[in-house]
């Protein structure tokens, strides 16, 4: 380990250096402003210092190139989101409030430490980093029962897919006798020996793996509980910021390992998007949870970026990184609402809590607009812009089935979102909320909501710049 590597790892050390620093903080004394300021701070530093590493490759575990610094900042910026929105969210609740930023910061560097793995070693400890603490950040209110009850089914449910993916990686190491990406396709183009008995069965106890993390059916049966029970601020990471730092991995090893090259793994992953997309949208149509709804939705997204994934080439990993930068924008734009209105008590999560909501918080109400009409992809939106780009993607490798599918949920998707639009239209004031106050606290949730509505239209509308960066960032990989 050089001072070079070190200077490429800043991002990724400046973010632990704050989780110690708060560590210490709150030993001397609790204060939530100040664990507040210095969560903002250290990921502020993090993203600042992207502009200054150099790009190389840092042993064999990590690779910091375009493609992981642009997921740096995608995360870091996310989690920096979340920070702002979980700050009122916190000062309406009672007990501990410090420990929340720590596991936070460490849940975005495991989060980074994924996006930059080429090494399944580094691989299972960014997943690990980024599993622990999330356990404890969606049970952080364990008095209640809801999120202990989540809190204790991801617990389970990830131990149990994290054992499938070590099993995977066991089985693939036995074959090859490498845990490199790039060594793996090397491997796999020159040796005629292969043993796909071991080489199969392990790639698709991996996929399993990932998709846990991923909530792609069959994998998912945890997503809307969980969703439910974890307090806002936490549902929002565990939706962009968990499920983005894992597809950013997929991405690389699908692309640099060679397992792209393998028939039967395509056609799992053409079935995984299918039920995904099929089972995300029909479930949601019978939800009146605004959080579950959202889970459900999340599954049907993760399910569109798999038909990208699976095209493949330069077209096809710029879809799925445009994509996913969009999902980040509108999905933390919906929760930024989703917690804006949360009273103490509980989250704003039913359905009956934005009935109306247009005559009591017009603003609000627009914006929580334009973030669902954008998942369900309406032109001029993110979302839209998206998968139009997935369908570019999809149809110059000629995949119309999936095309097709694609088209068909998505319209099946447009009914649910509509269903909550409708119902914040509505001239009535009778709904859970119609009498609780926007809290006092609410000014950095506002700018968090502003700022994603504003990008939001943005990439719908002039997404050049933002599309060269990321063909740029995408070369990395190829």
């Amino acid at each position: 380990m050089t001072a070079v590597d070190l200077l490429a790892l800043l991002p990724l050390l400046l973010v632990a250096a704050t989780a110690v620093v708060m560590l210490g903080a709150v030993a001397v004394g609790r204060n939530h402003a100040v664990a507040f300021g210095l969560t903002l701070a250290g990921l502020a530093a993090g993203f600042g210092s992207m502009f200054f590493v150099p790009m190389r490759q840092v042993t064999a575990l990590l690779v910091i190139d375009r493609y992981a610094l642009f997921f740096f900042g995608l995360i870091l910026a996310a989690s920096f989101a979340v920070a702002l929105l979980a700050y009122g969210y916190l000062e309406k609740r009672e007990g501990n409030k410090e420990e929340f930023y720590i596991l936070l910061l460490v849940a975005t560097l495991g989060a980074m430490v994924l996006a930059a793995s080429s090494h399944f070693a580094s691989l299972f400890l960014g997943l690990e980093v980024l599993s622990v603490a999330l356990y404890a950040l969606i049970a952080y209110f364990g008095d209640r029962p809801l999120p202990l009850e989540a809190g204790v089914k991801y617990l389970v449910l990830a131990a149990s897919s994290s054992a499938f993916l070590v099993f995977g990686i066991a089985l693939v190491y036995a074959d090859l006798g490498t845990m490199d990406f790039r060594q793996m396709a090397h491997l796999l183009a020159i040796r005629a020996d292969l043993n796909l008995g071991l080489l199969l069965p392990g790639t698709a106890m991996i996929v399993t793996g990932i998709g846990f993390k991923l909530a792609l059916v069959p994998f998912h049966m945890w997503t809307p509980d969980v969703y439910q029970g974890a307090p806002a601020p936490v549902t929002a990471f565990v939706a962009t910021v968990s499920k983005g730092g894992m597809f950013a991995l997929l991405l690389r090893y699908f692309t640099q390992s060679g397992t792209g090259q393998f028939a039967p793994l395509l056609l799992v992953f053409s079935i995984i998007a299918i039920a995904s997309m099929f089972t995300g949208n029909l479930l949601a149509l019978f939800e009146n949870n605004v959080k579950r709804i959202l889970a459900y939705s999340s599954i049907a997204h993760m399910g569109y970026l798999l038909v990208a994934l699976e095209v493949g080439g330069a077209l096809g990993a710029n879809a799925v990184v445009f994509y996913l930068m969009a999902y980040f924008v509108m999905t933390l734009g919906a929760f930024a609402v989703v917690t804006l209105l949360s009273g103490q008590q509980r989250d704003a999560d039913q359905l009956e809590d934005y009935r109306g909501l247009f005559w009591r918080r017009p603003g609000i109400a627009l914006a929580f607009t334009a973030m669902l009409l954008s998942l369900a992809g309406i032109p001029l939106t993110a979302g839209f812009l998206g998968k139009f780009y997935i369908v570019a993607a999809g149809a110059a490798e000629g995949a119309w089935a999936l095309i097709l599918i694609l088209v068909i949920t998505s319209t099946i998707g447009l009914f649910y979102y509509l269903r909550i639009v409708t119902a914040m239209y509505q001239h009535t004031v009778e709904g859970a909320l119609a009498l609780e106050p926007l809290p006092r606290r609410a000014p950095a949730a506002i700018l968090v909501l502003a700022v994603f509505l504003v990008v939001l239209i943005w990439l719908g509308v002039y997404p050049t710049a933002v599309v060269n960066v990321i063909q740029s960032a995408t070369r990395s990989l190829i």
